[in-house]
């Protein structure tokens, strides 16, 4: 069983209060949400136990109170930036997030383009918001900003730039992902609402690094391996020790930049600020629900190692430089860590080796192994019938059902049909049946077959498991295998020369 480390319910009750604390010393709060509102798969991750959904959960508990503005950034628009996790673009995730808020009750008021300059992709997402009753706004780029502080609040800065209709204390600011401009829109709208004589704030819902770790804490070590593409560093916070002789967490780019934004704070409401230091505007209460730092750890360092293999993926795709490798190199020996310390790395490796031995091939092997919640260790490699993923997830699922690996669950029948319809009826060169399609001809199978029905129901003790793929798998089977809640890397290596593999 998969041991918990982190009391979601606790966090929650902690996270509400803290906010609720702050919103009251203003009319208004700007709240800007640091990683992802919603499906927050790497908390998830390296804090077992933690809802991946609990920062909603947590605003459905002050939806009374709460709207919510989305921004992204034109240019991730228009480069058809894709969020890994999903497999999908950020204009298609902003669609999918206001779906979910709208599911929570939560009120979105509007999605903002940042850094606009009539960008065809984003002319054209913009126009289907409209069409289907969304409020859609644009913020052009500010020269000078953030250094640039007079010119920032000046004519020219956030004056341009307009001022989003908002009606409730808190204004949660929310995007498909970093970069998006997330800040800078919480600072036009305090300018905008200081002009309308409200006494407005602005706050940084945090959740990595957490402040009150060590430096050095595998969780805080795993945030830098999340982000190490936009080369965020841990550093201690020499403003927070200055003002109350506390040590405290934060990364880089707030650090650095907590001088101007200060500035520019003071500089809109004419007064001193009430932050002496970027970890005083950050509400983090995340330490106070981990209930056992050991499981945390080892959680967070398996993190670390799986974000290794996706950064040498990145490099092999040519989706990250080589200074993104050699600093993830880098992560992993200050811990001290291998890749192998991912258990099925080896799994998976040497059976592949040895199906290699077997053959006489020296072409990759394309081999799965998963590790399962009570231990055991299932391989599935690639055979003239099914790929490494879909023989992996059966192999798996009728080790959990404890059916003999010997029985056949699928009928012949309903395998030689789904193969003919490839490449007959969709003039498919590859008859072998993916994940997805095997999950299909399972289903089927299990209306008919007691047996396969065994199998079929054992498809949610999936969720949680280890997976490693000895080559890089495509993009339908990862994302079937990610939709079964299977973790999965891979090797940096493709399975054939051919140039196109989708």
């Amino acid at each position: 069983m998969k041991k918990i480390g982190f009391d979601s319910e606790k966090y929650l009750q902690e996270q509400s209060s803290y906010i609720l604390e702050r919103v009251q010393h203003f009319d208004k709060l700007y709240m800007e949400f640091g990683g992802k509102l919603i499906g927050d798969k790497h908390a998830k991750r390296v804090l077992p136990g933690f809802d991946e959904d609990a920062k909603m959960k947590l605003l459905a508990t002050l939806k009374e109170k709460a709207e919510i503005i989305i921004c992204v950034y034109a240019r991730d628009i228009e480069q058809n930036k894709v969020r890994e996790d999903y497999g999908i673009t950020y204009d298609q995730d902003v669609l999918r997030l206001i779906d979910e808020y709208r599911g929570y009750g939560i009120s979105v008021n509007s999605v903002l383009v940042t850094r606009y300059q009539e960008q065809p992709n984003a002319k054209v997402f913009m126009a289907k918001l409209e069409r289907n009753g969304v409020n859609v706004y644009t913020h052009r780029a500010i020269a000078g900003y953030p250094t640039n502080v007079e010119a920032v609040v000046g004519k020219n800065g956030f004056a341009k730039n307009p001022y989003i209709e908002t009606t409730k204390p808190i204004v949660v600011v929310t995007a498909p992902g970093p970069a998006s401009g997330k800040l800078a829109t919480c600072l036009n709208q305090m300018y905008h609402e200081h002009e309308r004589g409200k006494k407005t704030g602005y706050a940084k819902f945090e959740t990595f690094p957490v402040w009150n770790l060590p430096l050095k804490h595998p969780i805080n070590i795993a945030y830098e391996a999340a982000t190490v593409d936009l080369k965020d560093v841990n550093m201690i916070d020499n403003y927070h020790y200055e003002a109350h002789g506390e040590v405290a967490i934060n990364y880089n780019r707030d650090i650095e930049t907590f001088p101007v934004i200060k500035r520019i704070i003071e500089k809109i409401t004419g007064r001193e600020s009430v932050y002496s230091s970027p970890t005083d505007m950050g509400v983090n209460r995340l330490k106070t629900a981990i209930i056992d730092d050991q499981v945390v750890q080892e959680a967070a360092k398996q993190e670390i190692i799986r974000r290794s293999f996706a950064v040498e993926n990145d490099y092999k795709k040519g989706l990250a430089d080589e200074e993104t490798l050699r600093r993830m190199e880098v992560i992993l020996e200050e811990i001290d860590l291998k890749k192998e310390d991912r258990v099925p790395v080896l799994h998976a490796r040497n059976y592949a080796k040895t199906v290699e031995e077997r053959g006489g091939s020296t072409n990759p092997q394309a081999v799965i192994a998963i590790e399962l919640l009570n231990g055991e260790i299932i391989t599935g490699r690639t055979t003239s019938l099914m790929d490494a993923s879909a023989a992996a997830i059966l192999n798996g699922l009728k080790s959990l059902a404890n059916i003999a690996d010997e029985i056949d669950l699928l009928a012949p029948m309903i395998l030689k049909t789904i193969q003919s319809l490839k490449t007959e009826g969709l003039n498919s060169r590859i008859p072998i049946l993916s994940a997805n399609e095997l999950l299909i001809a399972l289903a089927i199978s299990a209306v008919t077959n007691p047996t396969a029905q065994l199998a079929y129901h054992q498809l949610a003790n999936l969720q949680g498991t280890q997976a490693h793929s000895t080559v890089i798998l495509n993009r339908e089977n990862e994302q079937t295998l990610k939709k079964l809640g299977i973790d999965i890397t891979n090797d940096p290596v493709y399975p054939t020369e051919n140039l196109y593999y989708n």
